[in-house]
């Protein structure tokens, strides 16, 4: 075997023993530390759809010369049925992944992944200009490498490629610009995701600019460092085809006077943990999903004919939202919020209700109807630990499943008014049974 092939299913040799596990279960294959010595248990791995190497040093082959492989190799390589390679834990010299990443041309790879890595120095990716890969999802997580402004020319050589990537992820790597002329380049990405990472409100308005990530569906900016409604609203204005957008965990102020437009392709938004204290309209008039829980709502005045799911726990709302507004809701979360009754009439006909850890109200009505949601399966899995009763004194700590709700109890005026009817009509009854029962009068006969 060659050592670009070496390289490419054995990244990270060392001189300390390793060895590699497969579970033919999971058809997933891990590695740990392999050396030359133990390169042998890699054999098992051929046989897995997901290889995993952790650990290792690759500067040592920066300097080993990498020729094109034989008609031999390249049919093993396209036999295998690789479709997923994780590196985790390596350092990676950028000059050799250069050099070896063109022969993933040759395989079924779908997935790459670098966890915990840190990139070293610049290649030459001019190899790969004509270069197409079978990867589809790329993915970055936790990796060190020098900034990507003044890449522009390194991409573009990987344009073939990066072309029609449908997946990318670089998440909690410090990232702090998307250059315009780079986002170009991923002309058919569907999903971004740069969560946990230092980009500004600054930083996405050359990142999503005219003739970037045109294609774009999914989109997370999850923990940044973004703080305004409105200028984020504006960065993403030219995604036309967006779909899902993730803002939580971003601190966001609002302008209640901004009329900003977010894009009305936009189904799935999540602004939850952003500190907003009231839900901003405009929103999109499609939205099927909105997320603002953990924020500090005290009430939610919108309508969204369209809304399927509508996620408010951890706020300060004291009353449901008024359900007419959401005609097409199948789901409402409102778990530790400061409400002390859940109608029951009005929530009844959703499929998914959650509502733990509100001071309950447990006089007859409040639990009565929490009790009625629950046997017809409505509440979720904080049934029945997580309600629990706030007052009256007498039930207060006390499980809402515990307290009686018996008509005798909550409705002693439904019990009593027939019987007082009854009564009445007994009454009545024996009054007229009195007059028939009386000796008639015989009255003297008319004289002619």
């Amino acid at each position: 075997m060659s050592v670009a092939v070496l390289l490419l299913l054995g990244l990270g040799f060392v001189e300390a023993d390793g060895k590699c596990l497969f579970n033919r279960t999971q058809e997933y294959c891990v590695c740990y530390h392999l050396s030359q010595e133990t390169v042998s248990s890699l054999i098992q791995c051929l046989a897995a759809s997901v290889v995993e190497f952790r650990g290792g040093e690759l500067e040592r082959y920066v300097a080993f010369p990498i020729s094109d492989l034989d008609p031999s190799a390249i049919e093993m390589l396209g036999s295998l049925v690789i479709r997923k390679i994780i590196l985790g834990d390596l350092l990676v010299p950028e000059i050799l992944l250069a050099r070896v990443l063109r022969f993933f041309s040759y395989t079924q790879v779908q997935e790459l992944v670098f966890e915990s890595c840190i990139f070293e120095g610049r290649g030459n990716w001019e190899e790969m200009a004509t270069q197409d890969l079978p990867i589809l999802s790329l993915r970055f997580h936790n990796v060190t490498s020098a900034p990507l402004t003044g890449r522009e020319q390194d991409f573009s050589h990987l344009s073939g490629w990066l072309g029609t990537l449908q997946e990318l992820a670089v998440t909690a790597s410090h990232v702090t610009s998307l250059p315009c002329g780079i986002g170009r380049v991923f002309r058919a990405l569907r999903s971004l995701d740069v969560a946990q990472n230092s980009l500004r409100d600054e930083s996405l308005v050359s990142a999503f600019c005219s003739g970037a990530f045109p294609q774009l569906q999914v989109l997370s900016l999850q923990r940044n460092h973004l703080k305004s409604y409105h200028n984020v609203c504006n960065s993403v204005q030219l995604l036309h085809g967006l779909q899902h957008l993730d803002l939580s965990q971003n601190k966001l102020m609002a302008d209640p006077s901004s009329s900003c437009q977010w894009p009305a392709s936009l189904r799935i938004f999540n602004l939850s943990d952003t500190g907003l204290d009231e839900v901003l309209a405009p929103l999109p008039p499609s939205l099927e999903v909105l997320d603002m829980s953990c924020n500090h709502l005290h009430a939610v005045d919108i309508s969204l004919r369209s809304l399927k799911k509508l996620f408010l726990s951890q706020n300060m709302l004291r009353a449901v939202p008024s359900i007419r507004n959401y005609p097409m809701l199948d789901t409402l979360h409102l778990d530790n919020n400061w409400m002390i009754e859940l109608p029951w009439d009005e929530v009844k006909h959703l499929q998914d209700v959650s509502a733990a850890g509100n001071p309950y109200d447990c006089s007859c009505s409040g639990a009565g109807g929490l009790q009625a949601l629950a046997a017809a399966g409505h509440l979720g899995q904080g049934w029945p630990q997580g309600y629990t009763c706030n007052s009256p004194p007498d039930y207060q700590g006390r499980l809402v499943e515990e307290v009686p709700v018996s008509v005798l109890r909550c409705n002693s005026a439904a019990v009593i008014a027939p019987i007082c009817v009854a009564l009445a009509l007994l009454g009545v009854a024996g009054a007229v049974c009195l007059v028939g029962s009386r000796p008639r009068l015989l009255r003297p006969c008319r004289r002619v």
